[in-house]
């Protein structure tokens, strides 16, 4: 049994969901994602359009193992519709900053160049201060998406720390050589 799966998901009030055939769309404030759902292998019911419950027709290896999966899909795409996601980046290094240029995030990483990073259609990106950058958007997997490619540039060294890291994101730090 799926830990995961049995538990059922709420949906706001702002937020609409749809089954139609075997796509469920899910509209909100902050957008709308539409999610293809394997029907023959499982039970989708929407309460009041309130409440959803997913449950699989019989229980097996692969049931068991896209039952929590499922579930779980289904819900960052009620919370993406409704309150969205947010990361936040932290650029840690002597003249390391950030600025937003139009639709490119312009980033100042220690390299003799200036890195230019496009920003995706449903991601939005805000600079706070120039060493602090905000990645926020209704998908959870492209927000994430867009935190790691922005982390890859100038991953955190183990040494002094530098480069680009998440808000809270533990860095293992080494000792320098000895005498």
């Amino acid at each position: 049994m799926s830990k995961i799966g049995k538990i059922s998901i709420n949906i706001p009030e702002k937020v609409k969901v749809v089954l139609s055939g075997n796509i469920i769309n899910v509209e909100g404030p902050l957008g709308k994602k539409s999610m293809n759902i394997d029907l023959n292998m499982f039970d989708l019911n929407i309460k009041d359009g309130k409440d959803i419950t997913i449950k699989p027709k019989q229980i097996n290896k692969d049931s068991k193992r896209l039952w929590g999966m499922n579930r779980s899909l289904i819900n960052n795409a009620i919370i993406g519709s409704s309150t969205g996601y947010e990361k936040t980046l932290e650029l840690v290094g002597v003249g390391y900053r950030a600025a937003l240029k139009g639709k490119q995030l312009n980033l100042q990483l220690g390299f003799s160049h200036d890195i230019n990073f496009d920003i995706p259609e449903g991601v939005k990106i805000l600079v706070e201060k120039q060493t602090i950058v905000k990645v926020s958007g209704s998908d959870k997997q492209q927000v994430g998406m867009v935190v790691s490619q922005i982390k890859s540039f100038r991953p955190p060294e183990p040494y002094k720390g530098k480069g680009i890291r998440e808000a809270g994101q533990y860095i293992l730090r080494k000792e320098g050589k000895k005498k």
